[in-house]
């Protein structure tokens, strides 16, 4: 199966952009709305360069198109000029042949400078379109709502960005030349070999037929074993991916032999599936020349008779047998762009889909200001649910003053983060609201309001750059002086210093010597330097050692005086000295008070609090 890919460092190296299996070539649903979009919203606006494309490759196929025609009259020259000496005559006049081949020469320079032209602006088009379509999906990204990424996976809209982009540039660039080129050449073709003998046009017309008989056989007998291939070929890349990528936990616990066993036999059906495939496809080349030397020697046969009939010349001859060779080129030209337009529309309706998606609720017209916030947090009535019918938060009410120390405890699955994520708006409550210093969230923009919060997940985020642009990310202003003061309030300057390049070290795959604690050390020191009014520690310090969480702890109680902070947390002796616990089950506050009051209630909270230490003895 496909994975997600996420530049990021999650409790390991900065993960790569991994390539998704390959993948049948999709047909659109709709391929004429498709098609009208892509014209009508990007392509109209290159239209005059469209128009030089469309000029330029008809230019280029007539003048390339004519070259056999006047070869032919070079052949005849010579072939007439031997003639001649041989009945004692003046022989070759090479000033003629001269003076043909220079004409011919000077037609395929201009054939080869039109396509030149048509080449160079049609890879211009397809370029720009492609950087607009990319400036639109990165734009639009930043306007949906958190739930259509619930639904996706990253890998899925990454694919969009890169592959569908890219399938998109490249075909369209290809096709629309190709499809003219074929037209012209096949029209151009059909019209020279009429001019020189219709009895001779009228047999390879004859070939045709035959020729697209055997094509369409051949392609729709592999057509099964190619997808087979594209199937079997996406397991084997989708299992050496996963064994790979699992490759210590397989080492562990001796999988080394099934997992090879497993391969072999993906593979041995990769290799059936891929040994038909192209064998049926291999199978075309030499029938068509087959079929076309048929077609060579009949037309030699009859071109022989007319030329002793006088009716056509030698050269005439050779010129036709050209043309007869690159007759059918522009059909197999035109059956190859035709599954190319098809997975250009395909991705081009992916890329649409994307950018029509329902954007998340526009912020007000006339938005409060957060300045002078103290932090005062009320949750009134709060109600919420991911799906439609599926409520997570019932009725959460809670009044939080600035300053407090909040903790947020409960099982797996009662809403303790889905809360965090609605004081930041990354979802919008379904009923109730929010307020901060009696301020409505909703009348806030967006990014104002998260300038308030800094946050702190699990899962550690670091990007490809130096770890002091990584601490910075939060400040991009900061000074280098702030930078080292939040790295030493989060206990990490110390072994920032002994890595090399200190806080100028590039954090990429190779980064191993940085462990998933000291990562979590480097975002505390993103949060530190951000300077919030409000915190936000989702299980900050579940990945680091006991030690370093006893200093990570006295530095977040020196950053949480005069903050409000809420902090959820599954281990609950980290958060004895809170000024109030909130205790959640299934979307509701069953249990609110401090920690003493709370295990004085015996209640939910003093059981889940034994249960962990009953955990611990055991």
């Amino acid at each position: 199966m496909e994975k997600e890919e996420r530049r990021k460092i999650c409790h390991g190296p900065i993960g790569r952009p991994g390539r998704g299996p390959i993948r049948q070539v999709e047909k659109a649903k709709d391929f004429k709305g498709t098609t009208k979009k892509l014209i009508q919203n990007y392509l109209i606006k290159y239209k005059v360069a469209i128009g030089v494309v469309i000029l330029f490759a008809v230019g280029s196929t007539i003048f390339s198109i004519v070259g056999p025609k006047i070869l032919g009259n070079a052949t005849t020259e010579i072939f007439n000029g031997l003639l001649s000496k041989l009945s004692g005559g003046t022989g070759i006049d090479f000033g003629k042949i001269a003076q043909i081949l220079l004409t011919l020469l000077a037609l395929y320079l201009m054939s080869a400078f039109f396509s030149f032209i048509q080449g160079f602006t049609m890879t211009s088009v397809s370029q720009k379109l492609t950087y607009q379509l990319r400036n639109d999906l990165v734009v639009k990204i930043n306007k949906l709502p958190m739930h259509y990424f619930d639904k996706k996976t990253n890998g899925e809209v990454l694919s969009i960005i890169t592959n569908d982009i890219d399938t998109l540039s490249q075909n369209l660039n290809q096709s629309i030349t190709q499809i003219i080129t074929a037209i012209c050449t096949f029209v151009g073709i059909f019209i020279m070999m009429l001019s020189i003998s219709l009895t001779m046009t009228a047999i390879s017309l004859c070939i045709l037929p035959i020729s697209v008989f055997v094509v369409k056989n051949i392609v729709a007998k592999s057509q099964k074993y190619f997808k087979n291939q594209q199937d079997y070929l996406g397991h084997v890349n989708g299992q050496v991916e996963e064994i790979y990528g699992g490759h210590t936990i397989v080492k562990a616990f001796n999988g080394e032999k099934k997992a090879l066993e497993e391969f072999q036999k993906a593979n041995q059906e990769l290799y059936h599936s891929a040994w038909k495939s192209q064998f049926l496809s291999g199978l075309m080349h030499p029938i068509m020349n087959f079929i076309g030397n048929i077609g060579y020697v009949a037309v030699a046969i009859v071109g022989g008779y007319l030329a002793i009939e006088g009716k056509i010349t030698v050269g005439n001859i050779q010129s036709f047998i050209q043309y007869n060779k690159q007759f059918t080129q522009p059909i197999n030209q035109i059956a190859q762009v035709s599954a190319m337009l098809q997975a250009m529309v395909a991705a081009a309706e992916r890329v649409f889909n994307f950018i029509e998606e329902k954007e998340e609720t526009p912020d007000t017209k006339n938005p409060k200001s957060v300045e002078n916030l103290k932090g005062n947090v009320t949750f009134d009535h709060v109600k919420f649910g991911y799906e439609e019918g599926r409520t997570v938060i019932h009725d959460f009410s809670a009044t939080i003053k600035d300053g407090q120390k909040i903790a947020i405890v409960g099982p797996t699955g009662a809403g303790k983060t889905t809360m965090v994520k609605l004081l930041m708006r990354f979802y919008d409550v379904n009923s109730g609201a929010i307020f901060i210093d009696g301020i409505n969230i909703q009348d806030f923009r967006r990014e104002d309001l998260r300038k308030m919060f800094g946050m702190v997940l699990q899962d550690t985020w670091l990007f490809g750059g130096s770890i002091k642009d990584n601490i910075r990310y939060s400040n991009p202003q900061a000074e280098d002086s702030k930078v080292i003061e939040a790295a030493q309030a989060a206990h990490v300057h110390h072994f920032i210093k002994t890595l090399p390049n200190s806080y100028d070290m590039i954090l990429n795959e190779e980064s191993s010597n940085v462990s998933s604690g000291q990562k979590q050390l480097l975002t505390i020191a993103r949060v530190i330097l951000a300077n919030p009014k409000i915190l936000i520690l989702d299980e900050a310090t579940s990945s680091i050692d006991t030690r370093t969480e006893i200093q990570i702890q006295a530095a977040m109680d020196n950053l949480m005086k005069g903050r409000t902070s809420f902090i959820i947390a599954h281990r609950l002796s980290t958060i004895k000295n809170a000024d109030l616990i909130l205790v959640m089950d299934h979307g509701d506050i069953v249990e609110q008070g401090t920690h003493e009051e709370l295990l004085a209630k015996k209640g939910f909270y003093a059981d889940l609090y034994n249960s962990q230490f009953e955990e611990v003895e055991e």
